[in-house]
Formats: structure tokens, C-alpha cells, sequence
């Protein structure tokens, strides 16, 4: 019994697992709560101002949700390098546990919905998804050696992706169910927070991780290339394309929440969780193509993959009008999830084991400083561009992706220049 509770708790998995469904049965109640009251508010007349107060209430949501965890995810990303690898799992835990029951009193207390401004603060205190999901990731870069990182970071990504399909698949159901005492949403979103609960009981209780900063004691390369060039220089390169690409992905998804709940799609709880879904297939496809590929091309080829890939479906989407369109242009995103990834594997080689923790959430710590750039200017362009293009701001991300190639090119062409000779991890 001691040693089937020991292997349960080296694995990261389950914590992934049931978090992602706990935040997919979330975003569909959000979305459908949010969709609801503006629809209903006496004051919003017509389906363009709903769309621009929808559109204004994430913007700021949003931006709460970005700019707040910035400084606690460094105290704790600076605690896990000490040695502390559990407190960016479970600090950030608590947070959703407690800001998603806010929803729940929206719901059955008819609480504005401006309190879920609230909920976002109390989710940036304790570190928001950008410290959880470095830890993540930390984690399962200190548990593997170079040459095994880049898919064994993506079999975390599918993990996540799968727990989304099946959250989203299910949420749109689960959204309408009601009984005399509890509203239509409360028992989607209760579950939510009951899964958040059980993730942080098994991560305080059960997960299992080193107390040294240095979970295993080997020598890694320095670097992808040879040790006579900067590293500094790739890290620079990586963190521009992957800012890039972040603010293109980004960007894009954020307006499509908007988007997809408007005519002439105008999407009901049920299709908003099938339409979750889609994207969450891309979980599965993108690891299919880190597999598949990664015997093939190099890193960099992998990432330029990806990024032509979203850079097609995104562009797609913006001539959308149909929900048949909409699921065409997301089946041309199939690989748009391998960039990310393979940019913190490539990463995660350029640092020493003590540092993954700092690295990583200063790669998501400056995706929340873009964001707070590119939230409110992807709002204001889709607010004005709402009568005659809407799907204008689904191009600027096609653009975007586009220069967030030419970075990850430098690097491939770097390396392939030097020969990409790794230092063995012996």
C-alpha cells in the first residue's frame, strides 16, 4: 500500500487532469452568465452595444486576471528555486478554489456581475495560471533529460487537453441542469469548485517533489548550441517569438469569446462548450504532431509548424459567418499548440536545473505584460470594427504570428549553421 501511494504522488497528472475540467466547466458558466445578463440588461438595446459591455467586461476581467499575479508569482517562483517546488502548484490552487466560488453566489444570488472582478484579484493574488502552470512545467523539466523534454512537456500539454475536451463536451449539459433550490449554472460551476478542492488536497497531501533547489544532481548542456555562443542570444530570440506568438494566440481567443456569441453564430451554453471543445482537440493533434515530426525536423522546424498553422485557421476565422466555417477554420489549427511547448523545452535547455522555476515564469510573467498591452487594443480595434469587419482583429493575429516566425527562423538558422551540436548530458 506504501509504494502504490508513493508512485500516485511523483505524478503531476492528476492534478492537471482534474484542474483543466474544474477550468473548462468555468470558462463555459462564465461565458453563459455573462452572455445572459448583458442580454437581459434593459439598458443594452441592441446586439452592438451587448457585444461592446461583453466585450469591455472581459477586457477588464482580463487585465485583472494579468497584471495582478506579477509580483506573487515571483516571490513563488523564487521560493521553488530555494527548494519549495510544491508552493507554485498549491498557492495558485487556492486561488482558483476560492475565486470560482464567487460564480457560484453570482448565479444563485443574483451578485452583479461586476463581483467577478473580485474573483480575479483574489486569483492574482495567490499567483494565477501563470505561476501554477510554471511549476507545472518545472516539475516535468527537472524529471527528464534534454533529448526526452520536448515530448514529454507536450504529453503534459495533452493531459491538459484531453481533461479540456472532456470539461467543454461536458459543460454545456451540465450548464442547464437546475432543481428547485439551485439555478441553471450552480451545478456546473459547483463542480468546478469541488474539483479545485480535490487538486489541492492531492497536491498539499499526496504529490511528492524534491525539497533541494537541484531535484537531481547531472550535468546538462549549457545550451543548443555550441558553448562558444551566447546563449543569451537564443534566450532573447525565444522569448521574442514566443511573446509574439502569445499575443497572436492570445489576442485572438480572448475576442472569440466575444465573437462567437454574437449574430451571426450566437451561441447558446450547449454550442459555447462544443465550440471549447474544438479548441481542446488541438491538444490532441499537436502532440500527435510533436511525435510524429520530432523524428524529422529540428526544434525550431516544429515551432515554424505550428505557427503556420494557427496563422492559416486564425486568418480563416475572420471571414467566418457560420458555424460549419467555424469549426473548418479551427480544424486548420491542428498543430497551433506545438510552439509553446517546444519553446520552453528549448528553454528549459539553456538553464541550469536551479533555475527552471525563475526561467519559466519570466517567460509567462512577460506574456502577462504583453497582455496588458494587447487586451485592450484587440478590444478597441473589435469594438470599432464591429459594423463592417469583425473579424478584423482575427487578421492582426494572422499578422502577428507571422513576425513571431522570423525570430524562431534566426534561431533554426543558427543552428543549423553550427551544426546543432548538443553537450551530452554525461
Amino acid at each position: 500500500m506504501k509504494m502504490v501511494q508513493c508512485n500516485i504522488g511523483s505524478y503531476i497528472e492528476p492534478v492537471v487532469l482534474f484542474a483543466q475540467m474544474a477550468s473548462a466547466f468555468y470558462d463555459t458558466g462564465l461565458q453563459a452568465v455573462v452572455k445572459e445578463r448583458y442580454e437581459n440588461n434593459p439598458n443594452l438595446t441592441n446586439t452592438d452595444s451587448q457585444q461592446k459591455a461583453i466585450s469591455n467586461f472581459y477586457m477588464i476581467y482580463n487585465m485583472l486576471g494579468k497584471f495582478i499575479p506579477i509580483v506573487p508569482a515571483i516571490v513563488l517562483a523564487k521560493c521553488a528555486d530555494r527548494g519549495y517546488r510544491k508552493l507554485p502548484i498549491v498557492v495558485p490552487l487556492i486561488g482558483y478554489f476560492i475565486a470560482r466560488l464567487f460564480l457560484v453566489f453570482v448565479i444563485e444570488c443574483d451578485w452583479p456581475l461586476e463581483v467577478m472582478y473580485g474573483a480575479a484579484v483574489v486569483h492574482g493574488l495567490c499567483g494565477g495560471f501563470c505561476s501554477y502552470w510554471a511549476g507545472v512545467m518545472a516539475l516535468v523539466s527537472l524529471g527528464t533529460t534534454e533529448e526526452e523534454r520536448s515530448v514529454r512537456i507536450m504529453r503534459m500539454e495533452l493531459v491538459y487537453g484531453l481533461a479540456g475536451l472532456i470539461g467543454s463536451l461536458a459543460s454545456g449539459h451540465l450548464f442547464q441542469l437546475y432543481t428547485v433550490k439551485l439555478k441553471s449554472g450552480v451545478i456546473l460551476v459547483g463542480l468546478s469548485v469541488l474539483l479545485y478542492f480535490l487538486c489541492l488536497l492531492f497536491s498539499t497531501f499526496v504529490l511528492q517533489t524534491s525539497n533541494t533547489p537541484a531535484a537531481r544532481e547531472r550535468s546538462e548542456s549549457t545550451g543548443i548550441l555550441e558553448q562558444r555562443f551566447s546563449n543569451k542570444t537564443n534566450i532573447a530570440l525565444l522569448f521574442a517569438g514566443g511573446i509574439l506568438y502569445d499575443i497572436a494566440v492570445g489576442g485572438g481567443m480572448e475576442i472569440l469569446m466575444s465573437f462567437v456569441v454574437k449574430e451571426p453564430l450566437n451561441w447558446d451554453a450547449k454550442q459555447i462548450g462544443y465550440g471549447n471543445a474544438a479548441g481542446f482537440v488541438i491538444f490532441i493533434t499537436s502532440f500527435l504532431g510533436v511525435k510524429l515530426f520530432s523524428k524529422y525536423v529540428s526544434d525550431a522546424t516544429l515551432i515554424i509548424i505550428g505557427m503556420l498553422s494557427f496563422c492559416a485557421g486564425i486568418y480563416f476565422m475572420a471571414f467566418v459567418t457560420s458555424t460549419t466555417l467555424f469549426y473548418l477554420a479551427r480544424s486548420l489549427t491542428l498543430f497551433a499548440l506545438i510552439p509553446m511547448p517546444t519553446i520552453r523545452s528549448l528553454l528549459s535547455k539553456q538553464v541550469d536545473a536551479s533555475s527552471y522555476g525563475v526561467t519559466l515564469i519570466a517567460l509567462q510573467l512577460s506574456f502577462k505584460l504583453a497582455s496588458l498591452a494587447y487586451t485592450p487594443v484587440y478590444t478597441k480595434v473589435y469594438q470599432a470594427t464591429l459594423d463592417f469587419f469583425p473579424g478584423f482583429v482575427f487578421t492582426m493575429s494572422s499578422i502577428f504570428t507571422f513576425v513571431a516566425m522570423i525570430p524562431i527562423c534566426i534561431v533554426g538558422y543558427r543552428t543549423s549553421r553550427q551544426g546543432y551540436q548538443r553537450i551530452d548530458g554525461n
